[in-house]
C-alpha cells in the first residue's frame, strides 16, 4: 500500500478569483521512497507538500482525494498525524515553540504523551545522532540558522514518523552546513526507512540521491521519473526547468555529451576525464582586482560590536572598501556576523569601536531621512518584516503614489499577477520578489541585500542577475551577503569570506572560488582536476567548445 495516494486534487485561495494553485495533481508515494519535488516558485510545490498534513493545509476551495495509508486524510485524526507525518519548514524560526534545546527536543514526545523514562532515550539518541551534545542546554535564541533547521529535524525524528516532508530546508544555510543537513536527511532515508518527500531549488545535494524527481509547473505535474531521465528530458523538451538542473547534467548536455548524462560531481569528473583526458587549451579571461580604491561607496574600518555588554564580539574588526558601482558579495558561514555588518551599515546595530562611512560621509551624520531617503536601503533576511499592509500593491504604494512606477517595477521583479494577494499567502520566493520591488522604490544609490536568492528558483535567479546588472549600469553599489556560491561566482564583481567577525580574504570570484576546496562551485569542484579556475558550468562548457575546435 502507498504511504499517499493524491487523486486529481485541485486547489485554489480564496483571494485567487478562480485561479487555481493546483490544477488535477495525480500522485502516488511509495514507503521508504526518496521523492525531490521541483518547480520555479509559485509553481505549487508548498501549497500541495501543505495538503498532505491537515493541520497545515491552507484555506481554500479544494476538490480531489488524498489518502494516507489508504485512509483520506481528513479521517486521520490529529495525532496520528503529528507522530507519523513530520514537516519540516523553510524558515527554521517558524516552527521553534521553546526556549531551549532540550526542551524544544521534547516538546513533541510531551505533546503526543509520552512516558518520561521513553522520552529521555528518545531526546538522548536523536541528540547524539544529530551532533546536538555540545549545545543541548543553549538557548535556541542563540543559535545559527543551520544549528536552528538542525534542531526542528531532531525534534520530529524524536517522535519516529513514517513520513518526513521538508519544505526548502536549507534555504538559510550555507552551502556546508546545507551539505550536511541533506546528507543527513539522505540517511534517514537509507537507514531508518523514512519515506522523504523534499522540495529544494538547491539540487546539487538530493537530485543525484532521489527515487524519482517531480516536476511542478502552474500547479500541474509535467514530469515524474528518474533523476536521470528528467534531466534528459527537460533538455529535448528545451523546458525552462533545466536550467535548474544540477551542474553536471547542464555542464554534459551542454557540452554535447552522449549517453546517460552524469549527476553527481563524481560522475561529471569521470565523464571530463575520459573525454578531455590531455586539454589542449585552458584559457579565461583573466580578471584583476585594484588593489587601491580611490572613492569607496561604502567603507569599514575597525567594525566592533556584541549584542549584549557580557557576550562575545559578532564583529572583530572588520574592515573593507567597496567600489562604486559594483556588485560586492560577502559569503561564510552561518552566524559568522555577515548580516550583522549589514545591520551596521544601516545603523540598526550600532559598533562600540570603528567607523562606517557611506558615500565618503560617516553614517552617524546623516539624517535619518536623507540616509533612507534615495541613498541606502536594505533587503532584510526575512521578506516579511518589510509587508505591513493587506495586499502587495498597497506595501508598494506605501513607498511612493506613481502609479506608473511601481507598474513597472511590479513588471521587472515579475509581481504583477500577485499585486492584489495578501504578502503572507505568497510562496516564499514570490514573497522576496515582492520585498524587492519595495525596496528598489526608494530607488537608493547603495542596495544591501540579505541573501537576495533564498528561497526563489533559478529563472527569478537569471532574471535577479540582470536587474542588478541595470543598476549597476546606472552607478548603484550593491552589497550582498549571500550562501548562493552559484550565483556569486557568476555575477559578483568582488567575493569576500567572512569568518570569526573578521572579513579574511577578498579577490575576483574566479580566483576565490577557483582557489577553494570545500567553499566552492559544483563546477570547479567537478572540473578542476582538467581545467584550471572555471567555477561555473558556463565556464566549463566553454573550455570544452574550445578543446573541441582545437582537435579537429
Amino acid at each position: 500500500m502507498a504511504h499517499f495516494q493524491i487523486k486529481d486534487l485541485s486547489f485554489s485561495y480564496p483571494t485567487a478569483k478562480g485561479k487555481k494553485s493546483l490544477d488535477g495533481v495525480s500522485l502516488s508515494i511509495e514507503k521508504g521512497e526518496y521523492i525531490v519535488l521541483c518547480g520555479k516558485s509559485g509553481s505549487g510545490k508548498t501549497t500541495l507538500l501543505r495538503q498532505l498534513k491537515s493541520v497545515l493545509a491552507p484555506h481554500g476551495k479544494k476538490q480531489g482525494e488524498i489518502l494516507f495509508n489508504g485512509t483520506p486524510i481528513e479521517k486521520v485524526n490529529q495525532r496520528v498525524q503529528s507522530a507519523k507525518i513530520g514537516y519540516v519548514m523553510q524558515n527554521p524560526d517558524d516552527q521553534i515553540v521553546t526556549d531551549k534545546v532540550w526542551h524544544e527536543l521534547a516538546f513533541g514526545l510531551e505533546s503526543l504523551g509520552c512516558d518520561q523514562k521513553t522520552m529521555r532515550a528518545r531526546v538522548a539518541e536523536m541528540a547524539c545522532y544529530f551532533g546536538i551534545q555540545d549545545w543541548f542546554h543553549r538557548d535556541v535564541a542563540n543559535l545559527s540558522g543551520g544549528q536552528k533547521q538542525l534542531l526542528n529535524l531532531a525534534s520530529i525524528m524524536a517522535m519516529q514518523p513514517e513520513i518526513l516532508i521538508l519544505d526548502e530546508p536549507t534555504s538559510q544555510l550555507d552551502p556546508i552546513a546545507a551539505s550536511d543537513f541533506l546528507n543527513t536527511v539522505r540517511k534517514i532515508n537509507i537507514e531508518l526507512g523514512t519515506t522523504v518527500i523534499i522540495t529544494e531549488h538547491r539540487l546539487e545535494d538530493i537530485f543525484p540521491y532521489a527515487d524519482r524527481a517531480v516536476v511542478m509547473d502552474g500547479g500541474k505535474i509535467i514530469a515524474d521519473d528518474t533523476p536521470r531521465n528528467i534531466g534528459k528530458l527537460l533538455y529535448k523538451q528545451k523546458n525552462d526547468m533545466f536550467a535548474a538542473m544540477p551542474t553536471p547534467i547542464r555542464v554534459f548536455y551542454g557540452a554535447g555529451g552522449n549517453g546517460d548524462c552524469p549527476l553527481t560531481v563524481r560522475e561529471g569528473r569521470t565523464w571530463l576525464s575520459k573525454t578531455y583526458p590531455e586539454p589542449m587549451v585552458n584559457i579565461l579571461p583573466a580578471e584583476e582586482l585594484d588593489d587601491e580604491i580611490e572613492k569607496p561607496a561604502l567603507s569599514l574600518k575597525e567594525l566592533w560590536f556584541r549584542y549584549e555588554k557580557d557576550s562575545p564580539d559578532v564583529l572583530r574588526g572588520v574592515s573593507a572598501d567597496v567600489p562604486a558601482g559594483t556588485l560586492y558579495a560577502i559569503v561564510g558561514g552561518n552566524g559568522a556576523g555577515k548580516s550583522t555588518t549589514l545591520k551596521a551599515v544601516c545603523g540598526i546595530c550600532k559598533p562600540y569601536r570603528g567607523k562606517v562611512k557611506v558615500f565618503g560621509k560617516p553614517v552617524e551624520k546623516y539624517k535619518s531621512t536623507e540616509l533612507f531617503g534615495g541613498c541606502l536601503a536594505m533587503l532584510p533576511q526575512d521578506p516579511k518584516s518589510l509587508f505591513v499592509k493587506k495586499t502587495v500593491r498597497e506595501d508598494l504604494a506605501e513607498m511612493t503614489k506613481d502609479e506608473k512606477r511601481i507598474a513597472e517595477i511590479a513588471a521587472v521583479c515579475e509581481i504583477k499577477s500577485l499585486l492584489s494577494s495578501h504578502p503572507y499567502d505568497l510562496s516564499g520566493g514570490e514573497q522576496q520578489r515582492a520585498a524587492l520591488a519595495k525596496v528598489l522604490l526608494t530607488e537608493p544609490r547603495l542596495l544591501l541585500l540579505d541573501e537576495p536568492t533564498k528561497g526563489i528558483d533559478s529563472f527569478f535567479k537569471e532574471k535577479l542577475a540582470t536587474i542588478l546588472c541595470k543598476l549597476k549600469e546606472q552607478g548603484i553599489t550593491i552589497v550582498m551577503v549571500s550562501h548562493d556560491v552559484e550565483f556569486c561566482a557568476k555575477y559578483a564583481d568582488m567575493v569576500s569570506m567572512f569568518f570569526d567577525g573578521q572579513m579574511l580574504t577578498t579577490d575576483t570570484p574566479r580566483r576565490f572560488f577557483g582557489n577553494n576546496s570545500f567553499y566552492t562551485t559544483a563546477a570547479n569542484r567537478m572540473s578542476r582536476h582538467v581545467f584550471s579556475m572555471a567555477v561555473t558550468a558556463e565556464d566549463v562548457v566553454e573550455l570544452c567548445r574550445q578543446n573541441k575546435e582545437a582537435a579537429v
